[in-house]
């Protein structure tokens, strides 16, 4: 599955990575340089960032799946429990 980043992120991405340039490098970068780079980044890291935020996300979910019974779990016929309560209130 490739990443496909959407015309305003790209853009925004690319309008951040020009910034960085002529903040922290000698040499400013061009739109089509700094396009470039955030192609190869989204190519070559863009995976491991994402197979990592999947990871976490499976981990939270099961998490949340392992205490659904703690959670959710209802005793059962509890009807003449809660009768018998409301009565010697």
């Amino acid at each position: 599955m490739s990443i496909e980043l959407t015309k305003q992120v790209r853009d925004e991405a690319i309008a951040s990575i020009q910034q960085y340039f002529e903040r922290n490098m000698p040499e400013p970068i061009g739109e089509l340089a700094a396009g470039l780079l955030l192609n190869y980044f989204v190519e070559e890291i863009g995976p491991a960032i994402y197979n990592q935020a999947i990871a976490d996300a499976q981990v939270r979910l099961q998490q949340r799946v392992m205490d659904l019974e703690g959670e959710l779990y209802e005793d059962p016929f509890q009807y003449w429990h809660k009768t018998k309560a409301k009565r010697s209130r």
